[in-house]
């Protein structure tokens, strides 16, 4: 069986926030989408995030939203190929009005540096070591 992840996050501005992950080089499936919400490709085939207004989002749960901003609600972890892929997004990231809650990690192993958003939700960048 073919299993994706679908996450959704709520925003306050969907324009900024598909710009935003725009210029860290996600696209997104105008199919899926409308004024309410993007539906961002991360991973063709099996991982995507649905940007949703925070109005949208809240109609789909019966507890109050949480502000990424005052707390942390999770964090999404991606790999990448590298770690100057690792470096490039941050950069990007940071550029488009993110910001980076702690320096890169460097474990010999393991590489990995953290983003926030526009929104605050937090994602984590991995490079791993492949085996010897």
């Amino acid at each position: 069986m073919n299993k994706q992840i679908i996450f959704s996050l709520a925003v306050k501005d969907l324009d900024q926030s598909k710009a935003f992950f725009s210029a860290l080089g996600f696209g997104f499936n105008p199919e899926y989408s409308n004024e309410k919400s993007a539906f961002m490709v991360i991973v063709d085939g099996s991982v995507y995030a649905m940007l949703m207004t925070e109005p949208f989002f809240q109609s789909f749960i019966d507890k109050p939203l949480a502000q990424a901003r005052e707390a942390n609600e999770v964090v999404i972890g991606l790999s990448c190929e590298s770690r100057d892929e690792v470096d490039s997004l941050i950069a990007k990231a940071v550029a488009a009005g993110g910001r980076t809650p702690h320096p890169p990690e460097d474990h010999g192993f393991m590489y990995d540096q953290g983003f926030e958003d526009l929104d605050g939700h937090l994602w984590n960048l991995v490079w791993m070591a492949p085996p010897a």
